[in-house]
Parts: C-alpha cells; structure tokens; sequence
C-alpha cells in the first residue's frame, strides 16, 4: 500500500469513527436535554439498560398510597418481580404507552406485580387516565417527590415516563427510559424472571 492510499483510508476511517461517536453522543444528548427540558417528558421510543444480576446494588425501597387511600411498601411485593411506571395524565408518551402497560401487566399477573406512580396530578386527573386507559393494576400518587427520590439511582431527573423493572429482592434489574413498547416490556420481564 502506497503512502498516499494509507493517508486516504486513515483519512476515511477518522471520519467514520468521528460521524459514529457523535450520532451516539447526539442521541445522548438529545435525551439529557429532554429529561431536563420544560416539556415535562420524554419523547420517542424508550432508551433500554439492563443492569447484570451481580451489579444491581441495594434493594429500592419506598412507601406509597394507592389511588383508593390504602397504604403500602414495595417490599409487600417481594418475592414478585415489580414493574414501576413512572408518568403524569398529560404526558403525551405515557398515553400512547398505556396499552402496551397493561398487555403486559395482565399477562404476568401471576408472577409479576406492576404499580404505576403518577408524579405530577392530583387524585382526580390521575383516576381520570386510569379509567380511561382502563389500568388494572395499582396506582400510587407521589405528591412528595418521595418515590421519584427512592428510584434516583436509577433514573435521571424529571424522567417521564420511565419504568424500572425491580427483581425478586427488589434491587433494580432494568430500565426504561421514555415509552415502553409491550414487545420491550415483556422481553425485559421474561429475561428478569428467568434470572
């Protein structure tokens, strides 16, 4: 190979490895700025991280209050798998996820446990999306920020909607970053239960 010619291919491989780093970092970026940006979720298909079984850390614990007034602790869900779906009513993407929630959420009704935490509305907007969206699992208001504190570990701030799938000891087994496909969403909790 000529001089020249290994000029050339060095030139064109710097370029490809430049143009790859900043589509990631673009992506990156895009997601950062929406987490933190004043429209109040983010948008798009969700970003996916699975956490391997020997680097989940602490158990996640938290109390809550169902939508009906009664009181309760993620820990009442052990030894269940536990799905927690972070979103608000207005929240575009947490509509258009609804579905796909529930899917799921009544396939895995034997083995896995979901509850929704809305982070924003009062109690009438938040029965208001749960029967429209006819969700049949539990729901919880977090008007303290208390619930959104446990799980900042885990996710980024002002992150809606976000679900965090918490493995039979309840230490964070994977996450989901913005809407949550059902075909995602089951792969994830088959995965976990196989673990």
């Amino acid at each position: 190979m000529t001089v020249n010619r290994r000029k050339a291919l060095t030139a064109v491989l710097a370029t490809a490895a430049l143009v790859a780093t900043s589509a990631c970092s673009t992506k990156s970026d895009s997601l950062a700025q929406q987490a933190g940006s004043g429209q109040g979720y983010v948008s798009g298909s969700g970003v996916v991280t699975q956490i391997p079984e020997a680097e989940r850390g602490e158990p996640v614990n938290f109390d809550f209050t169902l939508l009906d007034g009664k009181q309760g602790s993620v820990k009442d869900y052990q030894p269940k798998l536990v799905v927690v779906n972070l979103w608000y009513a207005a929240c575009p993407p947490c509509r258009k996820e609804a579905p796909a929630l529930n899917e799921v959420a009544t396939k895995f009704a034997d083995d896995v446990e979901f509850l929704g935490v809305n982070v924003r509305d009062g109690k009438a907007a938040a029965e208001g999306f749960t029967k429209t969206f006819d969700v049949k699992y539990a729901n919880a208001l977090d008007t303290d920020g208390s619930i959104v504190a446990a799980l900042s570990e885990v996710l980024p701030p002002q992150a809606t909607p976000s679900t965090v799938i918490l493995d039979k000891e309840g230490r964070p087994a994977a996450r989901v970053v913005g809407a949550v496909e059902e075909s995602t969403l089951r792969g994830l909790v088959e995965e976990t239960l196989g673990n």
